[in-house]
């Protein structure tokens, strides 16, 4: 008899992401290799996974390549000399050597109510908040993310600064009362 009902929506656990202070914390709590996957997470959204599987020839001109991603298409992110300078330790080889059960310990002591589940993705949560909280733009970040859709994309939108401010500086009369004439 309940197969004829519609099954119930259940509501995804809201994103969460670190913030500015919670990075700080976190960078203090973390050393070595723990340090360098976290710096590469932030500056690039990579998921763990891509990050742990990361090797030093992936990492070529300032430009990171994600071979092994979860849809299966490579991801190339451009990341700073310092950014390079501080995560690519070795010639070759994987890069990073980190116990995740261990740096989600960390984690936990630095972000106490990150919901459950959410561990594995905070860095990369994080990295498309203040993405978007910086002004970035969301077809961009679309691609740096490699999400196959733009509506995976769109929950990260609301954070823009300007998110809905376009509706006046961008509509015919851009603002005013009068069409300017050119």
């Amino acid at each position: 008899p309940l197969r004829a009902l519609p099954s119930l929506k259940r509501k995804s656990p809201e994103m969460t992401y670190l913030t500015t202070e919670e990075i700080a914390k976190l960078l203090d709590a973390v050393s070595g290799d723990a340090r360098r996957i976290t710096l590469l997470c932030l500056s690039t959204g990579a998921r763990w996974g891509e990050a742990k599987n990361l090797r030093a020839e992936h990492i070529i001109n300032n430009r990171v390549t994600f071979n092994k991603t979860k849809n299966g298409k490579v991801r190339i992110i451009p990341v700073s000399d310092e950014v390079v300078s501080e995560i690519k330790t070795k010639k070759s080889g994987l890069l990073f050597d980190v116990n995740y059960e261990e740096y989600r310990k960390v984690l936990r002591s630095v972000k106490p109510d990150l919901p459950k589940g959410q561990a594995v993705h905070v860095l990369r949560h994080t990295f498309a908040a203040h993405f978007m909280i910086n002004g970035g733009n969301i077809l961009t970040l679309q691609r740096i993310m490699g999400h196959a859709t733009i509506q995976q994309t769109m929950t990260y939108a609301h954070l823009a600064p300007d998110f809905l401010q376009d509706a006046i500086s961008l509509n015919p009369l851009k603002g005013g009362i009068h069409i300017s004439s050119t």
